[in-house]
């Protein structure tokens, strides 16, 4: 496992680290016991970063983090997300009281005295506007309930606006091969001010595993079933804002570019390491064998010129006109 550095936080953090969405709901069914072994082979593969929101399970997610911590002895940084508990995404929300209600409750959760990093969870454009918010969540720090913040966003505009607060240690953002446009417009400008970027979504919901077939059936609580058209959130966040036949014969493409060695999986993470700027990929995984292979991207060789060019082709000629300018 390689480490790069989060922001300004002074933390070394896994390239390849753990998304625990998958292990909170929204992703069919999957046992605590399981979870807790896809969780203990992430650290036994050197994952020392772990990605939660309070909403992943109503705090079921958080929960299972606490306990691993509790299991391990390994040092383990845990980021989780706040906001998401609104009924609607309104700047009014992200209030003094409701903000103090989430962190309170996370550290209930992750058993803890002070929250590693908190996120934003996707709030809306308009809070970027409002320095008010921001000037919160540097007094929560001040008073040590949170160490840093930073923000998850859906727009790469959201993004470039959330920089120019200069507490924001970290930008949570979808990028995979299926949506490339953040690597062009953000990752500069987040580089030149130090600030992490944790990457999301990085299979697009599992269709650049190239396991997904047509036919492929998903449970009633998959996001990947109720959210096609983005009927409960952003459609962004489910397969990537792709549509699942079009995800399907773009996948086919790249397949044909993979190096000797190396699982879809793998290719598509490797991808996204091959971005500087980025600090960490952050797929899910409910098996362990899922984390495992997962992890084993981050030792691999880079990829060719050619391979890159290759992806960029098949974004550019199948998978831009639909996305690019959306997020």
């Amino acid at each position: 496992m390689k480490y790069r550095s989060l922001g300004r936080t002074g933390w070394n953090v896994s390239d390849i680290s753990f998304g625990a969405w998958a292990i909170g709901g929204a992703w069919g069914h999957v046992s605590d016991d399981e979870s807790m072994k896809a969780l203990h082979a992430a650290v036994d593969a050197g994952v020392n970063f772990i990605d939660t929101a309070d909403v992943y399970g109503d705090g079921r997610s958080e929960r299972l983090v606490a306990r691993l911590k509790k299991e391990r002895k390994e040092e383990i940084v845990v980021a989780t997300k706040a906001g998401r508990k609104l009924p609607k995404q309104v700047t009014e929300g992200y209030s003094r009281e409701n903000l103090t209600k989430w962190i309170d409750d996370s550290l209930r959760n992750l058993s803890a005295d002070s929250l590693d990093l908190l996120q934003l969870h996707c709030p809306p454009t308009d809070l970027y506007y409002h320095p008010e918010v921001f000037g919160m969540l540097d007094d929560f720090v001040k008073a040590g309930k949170l160490r840093y913040y930073g923000v998850s966003v859906e727009r790469v505009e959201e993004a470039i606006k959330a920089v120019e607060f200069p507490n924001v240690q970290s930008v949570q953002m979808i990028f995979n091969c299926f949506r490339q446009r953040p690597a062009g417009v953000f990752f500069p400008l987040a580089k030149e001010r130090k600030v992490g970027i944790l990457a999301r979504v990085p299979l697009a919901s599992g269709m650049l595993t190239g396991k997904l077939k047509r036919d492929s059936q998903f449970a009633a609580d998959d996001h990947r079933n109720f959210n096609r058209h983005g009927e409960a959130f952003d459609v962004g966040e489910t397969f990537s804002g792709v549509d699942y036949d079009l995800g399907l014969k773009a996948v086919e493409e790249i397949r044909a570019f993979l190096p000797a060695g190396m699982t879809m999986p793998q290719f598509a993470l490797r991808w996204v390491l091959m971005f500087d700027a980025v600090t960490c990929a952050i797929p899910g995984g409910k098996r362990p064998d899922q984390v495992t292979e997962n992890c084993r991207a981050s030792d691999l060789p880079p990829l060719s010129r050619e391979t890159m060019a290759a992806v960029e082709k098949t974004y550019n000629e199948k998978i831009r006109p639909r996305v690019h300018q959306r997020w």
